[in-house]
């Protein structure tokens, strides 16, 4: 295994792409522990740590216990890839739009990334909830304003991981959406 790295590495496109993939998790790791502002984030923790679902939540994400900007993780795209793959089979528009070819699949792909914002969006005001009003800083701002912050801030944190998971995609070396989930368990 060794020797096949090494040999791949004295590749200057294969050492390029490597070194692409690697900056990339590097960058969602990162994003995997700046804590959201506005949240008290001791109180998320202890809540995560004392709830066997919140700590599940937490493998797939990697940062739910520091309610990051990445605490939703990968997880609303893979979603809502699901729900298109269904509608594409359901729709007879869709499904025409999937056979027409790479245009068809584009348009598809930014369908499914739209779909993966706005469950990013609903499931980021749902746990924003379900975790309560003590999960909120009380700042010198409207109290609307700071939840408007904070799931706008996670909505966001969404978008760019869809982002880093294509662009390993392409860019890189391997499957990105698969890469980001086996970083955030590992």
């Amino acid at each position: 295994m060794f020797n096949t790295l090494r040999n791949a590495w004295n590749v200057p496109d294969i050492r390029k792409k490597m070194l692409y993939t690697i900056m990339m998790l590097f960058i969602y790791r990162i994003g995997a522990h700046v804590p959201v502002p506005g949240v008290n984030v001791s109180y998320i923790a202890e809540q995560v740590s004392s709830n066997m679902l919140a700590g599940y939540l937490n493998l797939f994400s990697g940062g739910l216990e520091n309610f990051s900007l990445f605490a939703l993780g990968i997880v609303p795209y893979i979603t809502g890839s699901i729900i298109m793959n269904l509608l594409t089979m359901a729709i007879p528009a869709l499904e025409r739009m999937s056979k027409e070819g790479p245009e068809g699949r584009k348009k598809i792909a930014s369908i499914t990334r739209y779909v993966g914002v706005g469950l990013g969006l609903v499931q980021a005001i749902g746990l924003l909830l379900s975790f309560g009003s003590q999960a909120v800083v009380e700042t010198g701002t409207p109290v609307i304003l700071n939840y408007i912050t904070i799931v706008l801030c996670l909505t966001a944190g969404t978008a760019l991981i869809m982002w880093i998971g294509e662009h390993i995609t392409e860019n890189g070396i391997g499957n990105g959406v698969s890469l980001l989930i086996f970083v955030s368990i590992v």
